[in-house]
């Protein structure tokens, strides 16, 4: 990992990208190899897993030398020792919003109704990795642009563009997942099973949760930068105990819709809180308006959808109508001005 952060650091994103597609073919490739052809079974996934390890471990080599420092300073080990040992209660914490739900809903409900929440669940993975891409990016975009002069007004103009394009794909998504899971990429073969579709509807709040975590990953930008992450053990914290309650409180009342709140309410609560101190250490003018009227946007996007999904039902030409609302909402509130577009395209032609 120290390896790879390197790379990112020094934004070698190609060299960084293409370790990690090798070492994603290779983990796939031996386990389609050695269950298939070898007929090895679940032994098969931590093989295929230590050998893709090995590779990219191999291949950093070089830049693991080149950075190899035996010297120790004592002063610079003892902030380090700081900035770590704070963050790893809230790496804990956050651990435990991502999987506490497993267990609470297994013992309130039964591992079939597991099984439909977990299925769904993961079809929030589209989310999921753009706001890991985005975190691979971000991160080391804050800590080496963050003595540029005009570094807050970037900053601000990042959370907005990320809110705008997650909120794109939030709306695209939430509308036609359905349609995407039961798509068959081979014959008897989809996303998930048509026994699991029962649940599609905990996904757009799946999708919704991963917005905050992204929101969560811009705002911490202060706290790294102000070198402030004991903070971070509490807010995750806070985090991770409303998961908890929350779970207890709504699963037995709503099922598995209750989870998928309550992983929703964690990362909003874990984005406010960690707003709030980075705001008080570094603080950023963001552009707020922008930011509440795409809450607004999706939040009138969700009441109508859950409202047609629990009443008549959504067909497909209500989420055609939906996704027009949507865009029609984003010019006529000037959350996207057509110059902005005209702009881009204009740049992407000179590209």
């Amino acid at each position: 990992m120290i390896p790879f952060s390197e790379l990112r650091l020094k934004r070698k994103a190609s060299k960084f990208a293409l370790i990690k597609i090798i070492n994603i073919l290779i983990n796939v490739g031996l386990n389609f190899t050695l269950i298939l052809k070898y007929k090895f079974g679940i032994e098969a996934i931590f093989i295929s897993n230590l050998a893709a390890s090995a590779f990219s471990f191999v291949v950093l080599i070089p830049t693991i030398i080149s950075n190899l420092d035996f010297s120790i300073d004592k002063s610079y080990l003892k902030k380090m020792l700081f900035f770590g040992i704070t963050y790893l209660p809230a790496s804990v914490a956050s651990m435990i919003v991502q999987v506490v739900d497993v267990p609470i809903i297994r013992g309130l409900t039964d591992e079939s109704t597991l099984g439909i929440y977990r299925a769904n669940y993961k079809l929030g993975i589209f989310m999921m990795l753009f706001v890991s891409m985005f975190h691979y990016a971000w991160q080391p975009f804050f800590l080496t642009n963050a003595k540029a002069e005009n570094a807050k007004k970037i900053f601000s103009k990042v959370l907005s563009l990320f809110l705008i394009f997650a909120s794109f794909m939030w709306v695209v998504l939430s509308l036609f997942i359905e349609d995407i899971a039961r798509f068959q990429f081979l014959p008897g073969r989809s996303l998930i099973g048509k026994d699991y579709l029962v649940g599609i509807h905990i996904v757009p709040i799946i999708l919704l949760a991963y917005i905050f975590h992204g929101l969560y990953i811009n705002f911490i930008a202060g706290i790294y930068l102000e070198e402030k992450t004991k903070y971070l053990p509490v807010i995750t914290g806070v985090g991770a105990l409303l998961n908890i309650v929350s779970n207890f409180i709504l699963v037995p009342q709503i099922g598995i819709l209750g989870g998928a709140i309550s992983t929703l309410l964690s990362y909003i609560v874990m984005a406010i809180g960690i707003f709030i101190v980075s705001q008080r250490f570094y603080k950023i003018d963001y552009e707020f308006d922008l930011i509440l009227k795409v809450m607004f946007v999706i939040v009138l996007i969700s009441t109508i959808f859950y409202y047609f999904t629990f009443t008549s039902g959504l067909t497909f030409s209500i989420k055609l109508i939906l996704l027009a609302i949507f865009v029609i909402l984003f010019f006529v509130l000037k959350i996207i001005k057509p110059n902005d577009i005209k702009a881009s395209i204009r740049m992407l032609m000179r590209k």
